[in-house]
């Protein structure tokens, strides 16, 4: 028996088996790749909504965990995965100036943003009123991560690579039985693919799918990310990841032709010079109503755990919140209301209750 049975390989499922390690208890991972949310993430990691010059939840709480932790995934795997890059927010008029200056005094603003208003040097970008700086931000090669902690994982013998039966699932007080698994903790991080799970689908997740494009772009030569209707981010070679939408109601991986050409629109109302698109993915964030992740217990079986929910934040969230979750597994601390599924558990839980009892 192990201790702990991990239900899904994105950044949440990650974040929580690097816990696990650290705190030396035995783990096996069920994964499909299903979910491709993670897998085509841009990666940045920023604590600042641009487009309305606020703050993100408890963004520098979770920035100060991000670089340590990948850090140590870098020692770890043997790899480079953190790039500082800086992250310029293009301005479209005076307005967004002044208000970006009201921004830059807000206490908890002030040392993420800086006063200075750039001037745009590079010929291939419009930007006639320049631009504004978010301090201490960075990228994560996220697909790197993911391959080579499966790779890790595959040579510890721990990955199980297939779709898990939540219908083989034998959950019993002390512990848990899965096909020839035994565990004590079942964690499921499985992204938007907790809508089919019966334990958790009563939480409100909702999917919001998201697209990029890479573009080939010789004469650009820009080594910052920028935003403007989209973010720009240099990958090297002269790519560059364009991206993201959103999209509420299509909750399909595959790429869109309606998607690739929003992209390229917005690209063109900063970018002025030829490129060539080279490629172009797509994926369902795991959002929630309330914009907070979903972390906890479930209401009755008390060996059951999720982890999700982080949408387009989960470089930044998904250190604290898997440590969050450990707290409570192991040590019963309660987690934050803000995250916590017991928000929605007496109303939610109850009526998806409710509904399967008449129906049955």
């Amino acid at each position: 028996m192990v201790d702990y049975m991990v239900v899904g390989l994105g950044l949440a499922g990650l974040a929580f088996i690097q816990t696990l390690e650290r705190n030396n208890k035995t783990f096996v991972v069920l994964n499909d790749t299903s979910q491709t949310a993670s897998r085509v993430a841009g990666g940045l990691y920023n604590p600042v909504i641009l487009k309305r010059f606020t703050m993100a939840w408890k963004g520098k709480e979770h920035l100060s965990q991000v670089v340590p932790f990948y850090q140590s995934l870098e020692k770890k795997l043997g790899v480079p995965l953190n790039y500082p890059l800086p992250v310029w927010r293009r301005f479209a008029s005076i307005e967004e100036q002044n208000g970006w200056f009201e921004a830059t005094d807000k206490a908890d603003l002030s040392e993420f943003l800086s006063t200075t208003i750039l001037t745009n040097k590079n010929k291939k970008i419009e930007a006639p009123f320049g631009f504004g700086e978010v301090l201490h931000t960075g990228k994560i090669d996220v697909q790197k991560l993911l391959i080579t902690y499966e790779e890790y994982l595959s040579s510890k013998g721990v990955l199980h690579n297939e779709t898990f039966d939540h219908a083989a699932l034998e959950v019993k007080a002390a512990s848990v039985f899965y096909k020839s698994f035994k565990a004590r903790k079942v964690v499921f991080a499985e992204g938007f693919g907790m809508k089919r799970n019966p334990y958790f689908n009563y939480l409100p997740l909702t999917g919001t799918k998201g697209e990029y494009i890479t573009i080939k772009a010789v004469g650009l030569k820009e080594e910052r990310a920028i935003k403007a209707g989209v973010f720009s981010i240099p990958k090297g070679n002269d790519e560059y990841l364009v991206g993201a939408t959103y999209k509420w109601k299509d909750t399909s991986n595959d790429p869109t032709e309606a998607s690739r050409s929003e992209l390229k629109e917005k690209l063109a109302a900063f970018v002025k010079c030829e490129y060539e698109v080279t490629g172009q993915v797509a994926g369902i964030r795991p959002t929630v109503t309330d914009r907070k992740p979903l972390v906890g217990q479930h209401p009755v079986h008390k060996n059951l755990f999720v982890l999700n929910g982080f949408g387009s934040r989960g470089v930044m969230i998904a250190p604290t919140a898997s440590d969050a979750l450990y707290r409570l597994a192991e040590h019963e601390h309660p987690i934050i209301a803000e995250m916590d599924i017991a928000r929605f558990t007496k109303k939610h839980f109850q009526d998806a209750t409710s509904k399967r009892s008449r129906r049955t």
